[in-house]
């Protein structure tokens, strides 16, 4: 017992560095992501709160475009973070090249659909017509930074999976700023009384930002990058990359798709209740998002340790390195949701809701704060430990089962059928973290996933 303290001593300091080297800037990302998402929805609301709802519906769409960059990022983040243990650079940047070619079909099949018929889209989540036309508006003006996001998005997941976080933080902190700075001057400046021309100024600053982000990585890629943009190769070892690429990408994007449809069918039951209880929501979701920035660093880190360890060889390290990731988990989990208590306050202050909104959005609170606990142990096992060592077909079943079996057939019934308490109907709604925590922690237990996945592709014809 004391030889085996002996050694794992050592290696918890070891790791703990590592870790902490990886968590702040990604977790200062993760952050920075949140906000440049919610940014939009918290100054638009500062005009009207019909403007808030309708650009929080809006984005919805960018919500489920996003859920295909982070399927497809993740599938590259889990082939880099185990190449770059065998420092294989020739192969990952064949990943970035893989997964940027995909990432721009997606985004050009999104932006036309938001750019053409963003009324048909607002209709699947009201049937306001103010809240319509505010957020169509809104997203075809938003469609054009869809071009620019995926391709970014694909080279700052690669890079940070390279250990390489501080240069992503940076970028997005330069983006999070500026996107800033102009709605500010949209919203106060330029339209402080017409919230039709701000809604669709804040979404055009938005992309602006986005662009000058991608030039942040062409520039980086082109000057000091070991990577860089290129075009996908005919190679015969690129065949056998892009199998590998799809084989543990299908089940992440499968997985983020399946829970990403869910929560959109969710707003869409919770927009076709109250535009209050949607008013409340927009603000509780900002909230929860900026709270459980760390639990999603420590998820992220940790998944680029663990597939570095098992691309090294290093089973019972990575091993180790999961047993410390679920306990942080646990810390950080509870961290998040005393912060969402200790927000109350500052949140009632700065948002502009009427009263029925407000007692909403108070009990939503109290309910997100205890949600956090078991979605930062979801998150950090299931994305984080799980795809590392490419085990990403659990978390598409579980949330298959969990979000269309349980919570979406209940969600119906209690809105449509039962009409129960909007609060009622919102615990109903947060419960799918509870019900996966349990089968998710057994899944852990039998560590399927301790797998090293890469090739040597020198042996391959």
């Amino acid at each position: 017992m004391r030889n085996r303290m002996q050694l794992t001593s050592p290696m918890n300091r070891d790791f703990n560095r590592e870790l902490m080297m990886l968590v702040i800037p990604i977790a200062l990302q993760n952050l920075i992501s949140a906000l440049v998402i919610s940014i939009d929805v918290v100054m638009v609301g500062m005009i009207s709160q019909t403007a808030m709802s309708a650009v929080s519906l809006a984005g919805q769409t960018t919500f489920a475009l996003t859920l295909f960059y982070m399927g497809m990022s993740t599938g590259a983040g889990i082939l880099t973070a185990q190449y770059w243990g065998k420092k294989d650079l020739e192969t990952i940047q064949r990943v970035l090249s893989i997964a940027c070619m995909f990432s721009l079909f997606i985004s050009v099949i999104f932006f036309s659909v938001t750019f053409f018929v963003p009324e048909t889209l607002m209709r699947l989540f009201t049937k306001d017509n103010e809240l319509i036309e505010y957020g169509s508006r809104f997203l075809k003006m938003l469609s054009f930074l869809y071009i620019a996001m995926g391709l970014s998005q694909m080279y700052l997941t690669v890079i940070r999976s390279m250990e390489n976080a501080r240069l992503s933080a940076s970028i997005s902190s330069i983006c999070l700023i500026l996107n800033i700075l102009f709605n500010a001057i949209c919203i106060f400046v330029l339209f402080p009384t017409k919230p039709e021309l701000a809604v669709a100024s804040v979404a055009l600053s938005t992309g602006l930002a986005r662009f000058i982000e991608l030039a942040c990585c062409i520039v980086h890629s082109v000057t000091r990058g070991p990577i860089r943009f290129r075009l996908p190769t005919s190679k015969g070892n690129q065949r056998h990359l892009l199998k590998d690429f799809w084989k543990y990408t299908l089940p992440v994007q499968g997985n983020y798709i399946v829970w990403g449809i869910a929560l959109t069918a969710t707003a869409a039951i919770i927009g076709h209740v109250s535009s209050d209880m949607v008013a409340a929501n927009s603000v509780a979701s900002v909230v929860k998002n900026l709270a459980v920035v760390l639990c999603g660093g420590i998820a992220s880190g940790g998944s680029v340790l663990i597939g570095k360890y098992l691309g090294q060889g290093e089973i019972e390290k990575a091993k180790h390195a999961g047993k410390r990731m679920s306990q942080y988990a646990l810390i950080f989990g509870v961290i998040a949701g005393f912060t969402i208590l200790l927000l109350k306050p500052l949140v009632f202050s700065v948002v502009s809701l009427n009263t029925a909104a407000l007692n909403y959005l108070d009990g939503m609170l109290y309910i997100s704060a205890f949600y956090c606990i078991a979605k930062s142990m979801n998150a950090t096992i299931i994305a984080g430990i799980f795809t590392a060592g490419g085990d990403s077909k659990f978390g598409f079943w579980c949330d298959t089962v969990v979000m269309w079996g349980i919570i979406l057939p209940l969600s119906y019934l209690c809105a449509f059928v039962y009409h129960v308490p909007p609060i009622v109907l919102y615990i109903v709604i947060c419960l799918d973290e509870v019900v996966k925590l349990p089968v998710t922690y057994i899944r852990y237990r039998q560590y399927k996933w301790l797998n090293n996945i890469t090739r040597n592709f020198e042996q391959v014809s």
